[in-house]
């Protein structure tokens, strides 16, 4: 099916930011008292809004996180982009065929639109996108696996849910597109395959993905 609308998420499908976020967020982490491995950052918060992070911990220690807990993760992982982050592999070349082929792309993201902003920035992805193209979850009431993001993009783009399709990485944004009632290409570069195992389609290199995408 030729889609009207790609939702890409950001972290891990643009940009290949997940092991400096987990690793951060791991150590950051155990260094509050709540010992996380790197891999247990993957599975547990992989694609996770902030706040989901919070009532993991507290669900878990029943203590809470400290106030200043996500302005001193955002400041450290801020800090790594500006020397470690890349885009992902072959993202560009994607971006340059949806363009020729006029089919319209945005993001569909769980970071703030700060971190939205910086890694794209970072990047050199941030021309390809204008601001009414840039979504986040502070923009609705529930981050992934809730549908709320993916379903307030696809209203601003003007495009009905079930004539988009979005790339995602992560369990919860596989989740949270079906609960849109979306199209889901699940990106197994860091999540394996049995994880993603409700996407509507599987690819391991960007080079894949516009013949998923019809394009």
């Amino acid at each position: 099916m030729r889609y009207d609308l790609v939702i890409f998420d950001n972290d891990g499908v643009l940009v290949d930011s997940e092991p400096i976020s987990n690793r951060i967020l791991a150590g950051h982490l155990t260094e509050l008292g709540h010992s996380t491995t790197y891999e247990e950052s993957i599975r547990d918060y992989m694609g996770s809004a902030m706040h989901r992070i919070h009532d993991t911990v507290l669900e878990r220690s029943g203590k809470r996180l400290p106030e200043e807990f996500d302005e001193e993760f955002h400041a450290r992982v801020f800090a790594a982009f500006r020397t470690e982050l890349e885009p992902v592999r072959g993202v560009g070349s994607v971006l340059d065929r949806l363009a020729a082929e006029g089919v319209p792309y945005c993001v569909g993201s769980s970071g703030s639109h700060e971190r939205i902003r910086v890694a794209l920035r970072t990047t050199g992805l941030f021309g390809r996108f204008d601001e009414e193209r840039i979504f986040s979850a502070q923009d609705v009431g529930r981050g992934k696996p809730a549908p709320d993001l993916f379903l307030h993009a696809a209203e601003r783009m003007g495009v009905a849910p079930e004539r988009c399709a979005v790339v995602e990485d992560s369990p919860l944004g596989v989740a949270a597109a079906r609960a849109a009632g979306m199209d889901v290409y699940g990106f197994t570069a860091m999540t394996p395959a049995a994880r993603l195992g409700d996407a509507t389609g599987l690819f391991a290199e960007m080079a894949e993905l516009p013949a998923l995408l019809s394009v």
